[in-house]
């Protein structure tokens, strides 16, 4: 990950002087450490708004990543405008109403929610509207409406079913045990949880199968089951503690703390406790640190009534602040929004908007001309530029691809080779053929001298987000790391097998455009150069 300090200081730079050269800077420090899914560059030509737009939405997502939600809200709010009808429209709002639930600002989070479902349902893909239902149960879970979740958990399961999607199915069903179990019907969340477990462990999402255990352990505390609970929290705190989930980390503290306070074990229960307020706290998830004051005060009155009196003070402070009045008649606005016909189109505004005619709208409309004129003018100049570079490199390339075509790397060895890792182990049918077809227009793209996230997903007939999150739910990697082990595979199997090809030749079958880039991505992968590769194999 980006060191904190280079990235604040890049974007503190940005900030002040708005300079192409100083956004390339910092994106390329986020494509070092394999941040973003491919390099994302400017020209000296781009203009302001596609520089703030593509800054501002890339230091959201950082800034989540490293849990500094209030800082990642402030620059997402200011991306967004400038990404309408962009491809990252729907992954700015989706990851604004995520952060809003962290921040346990449910209102906000609903409206973020809701326009991010309008542009998953006009997609159509069950797939996206299961991701989207699922963010709006978490909503409705975090306000205390677990009966509304109810309906959005239910409806984003059948939409998985249809996309297919065993991963996505694996969340759902978790959401619904806990959903359940805010209800209090923990004998129907049970089994939402023992299968959510079951499907993530034979998907080979361990990480993903400890938080499903955790669901698990809630439920077992509903049904007075202590030490079993217990049990499973003691086999999944230390797995969160060493992959550094913090906030997941806190939540199942909350949780061994009941397991202790309910068996009458004060003592061992505070330090859990204590632990999770302080993580709730610099993270200002209110909702979450509010249940950690109360097994505080619980777990301190009978030794320490006068610490268990500030927890006291603190937990009321909290509950206070947060179900108001105003936040249960704006989440029962858009409940009626979206229970009544399922998010439907706003067919008046709609029609409102169609309506407007005037000199503001003509004068909108010549603006958006000559913006778009403009945009094309310096894209095809971009274009231009990058043809005339790659000419000599293409006809390279297409040289080596006539004279070595029996070279490609062969791809039911690849799939093989695959299989040690634990994430493409007993995968369904359906996401077989999925990352078989993946393979095959990687190996294409790399015969063809350009290989990215982008180019992979277009050859597949998918948009960029769908395809992240589709080879992400089925490796569990993200696709700029997946290609990269591939191009990696290619370059160690041509160095065994083909001693006639040098390493710029190499590095061109691996579509690398230049061979000291090719050098440093394979002593990053191998820990030595191809050279010295080479070498130690003679040795």
């Amino acid at each position: 990950m980006a060191a904190k300090g280079d990235f604040e200081q890049l974007l503190q730079q940005f900030e002040k002087t708005e300079q192409v050269q100083d956004a390339n800077k910092l994106f390329r420090l986020l494509n070092d450490e394999e941040f973003t899914e491919k390099l994302i560059q400017f020209n000296d030509k781009a203009p302001k708004d596609s520089l703030r737009q593509q800054v501002w939405y890339w230091s959201a997502e950082y800034l989540y990543d490293q849990q500094q939600y209030r800082r990642a809200v402030e620059y997402g709010e200011k991306a967004l405008p400038l990404l309408k009808g962009c491809q990252e429209e729907s992954d700015c709002l989706n990851l604004l109403a995520v952060i809003f639930i962290r921040l346990a600002d449910y209102t906000s989070a609903a409206k973020y929610a809701k326009l991010c479902y309008a542009l998953d349902e006009k997609s159509g893909d069950p797939d996206l509207m299961s991701s989207s239902l699922n963010t709006l149960a978490a909503i409705y879970m975090g306000a205390n409406q677990p009966k509304e979740a109810e309906k959005y958990v239910l409806r984003g399961l059948e939409e998985a079913k249809k996309a297919n999607n065993p991963s996505r199915q694996a969340v759902l069903l978790g959401m619904a045990s806990e959903v359940y179990h805010a209800l209090g019907d923990d004998k129907t969340a049970l089994p939402y949880a023992e299968q959510s477990y079951e499907l993530e462990k034979k998907l080979g999402n361990e990480a993903k199968a400890v938080l499903r255990l955790s669901q698990k352990a809630s439920v077992l505390i509903g049904l007075h089951d202590y030490t079993r609970a217990e049990k499973v929290l003691g086999e999944v705190i230390p797995v969160l503690r060493e992959i550094g989930d913090v906030h997941s980390l806190a939540i199942a503290d909350n949780k061994m703390g009941m397991a202790l306070l309910c068996q009458k074990r004060e003592a061992e229960a505070i330090p859990y406790y204590r632990e999770a307020a302080q993580v709730f706290q610099r993270m200002g998830d209110k909702a979450n640190e509010m249940h950690s004051r109360r097994g505080l005060y619980e777990s301190l009155w009978n030794t320490q009534p006068d610490s268990a009196k500030i927890e006291l003070d603190r937990f009321n402070d909290l509950k206070d602040s947060l179900y108001t009045d105003a936040s249960a008649e704006s989440l029962a606005r858009y409940n009626a929004e979206f229970g009544n016909d399922w998010l439907q189109k706003e067919k008046e505004a709609e029609r409102a908007a169609k309506h407007k005619t005037g000199v503001v709208g003509i004068c909108v409309a010549l603006a958006l001309l000559l913006l778009a004129f403009f945009i094309w003018w310096v894209m095809s100049r971009r274009h231009r530029k990058e043809k005339e570079l790659n000419q000599e490199l293409s006809a390279n390339i297409e040289e080596l691809r006539e004279k070595y075509r029996q070279l490609a790397f062969d791809h039911d060895q690849l799939i093989e080779s695959l299989k040690n890792h634990d994430q493409t182990e007993e995968i369904n049918p359906a996401d077989r053929e999925f990352l078989d077809k993946t393979v095959n227009t990687i190996n294409s793209l790399m015969l063809k001298g350009q290989v990215d996230a982008e180019s992979v997903a277009s050859e597949m007939g998918m948009s960029l987000y769908q395809f992240r999150q589709r080879l992400t739910t089925v490796t569990g990697e993200k696709p700029q790391d997946f290609i990269a082990k591939l191009r990696m595979k290619r370059a160690q199997h041509l160095l065994d097998n083909h001693p006639e090809l040098n390493i710029t030749e190499i590095a061109m079958l691996c579509a690398y455009k230049d061979t000291p880039n090719f050098t440093r991505a394979f002593k990053k992968s191998f820990g030595v150069t191809p050279t010295q590769y080479l070498s130690k194999d003679e040795d």
